[in-house]
């Protein structure tokens, strides 16, 4: 099942896909310049996160201040840019070092909410071996 994020009034396009595990969501760990645009957080997941900006992926991306961060991701048939703003308070990240962090879809609407996602625990589901 595929919807879109909801999570910005634009209707951005990102597509999560809650009911399979092939979308990965990634937060670049160190803060970058937020002067880049679409093209320079693009050529930064390629360059420093080593992923293809263009598989489909979502990259978060975090600013120096807490209470700002950028998303890209391709949607199909153009790359998606999002910007949001916390008024109140702060988004919380992952200690600050080289590399991502990934997130489950469950995580980042938290972290877009700018809600505490770390606290939340992930339990895993056992898959159905057979029919009942």
């Amino acid at each position: 099942m595929s919807r879109r994020c909801g999570r910005c009034s634009a209707r951005c396009g990102v597509r999560l896909d809650h009911a399979s595990n092939d979308l990965r969501i990634l937060i670049a760990s160190k803060p970058v310049d937020f002067r880049k645009g679409i093209n320079g957080l693009a050529a930064l997941v390629s360059t420093t996160l080593g992923a293809n900006p263009y598989s489909g992926d979502v990259y978060i991306f975090r600013s120096k201040r807490n209470d700002r961060l950028k998303m890209v991701a391709w949607d199909g048939s153009g790359m998606v840019l999002v910007t949001k703003v916390l008024e109140d308070r702060h988004f919380t990240w992952p200690a600050v070092r080289d590399g991502a962090v990934h997130l489950s879809a469950s995580e980042m609407a938290l972290l877009l909410d700018g809600l505490d996602w770390t606290k939340v625990e992930q339990r895993p589901v056992k898959r159905p071996t057979k029919i009942a």
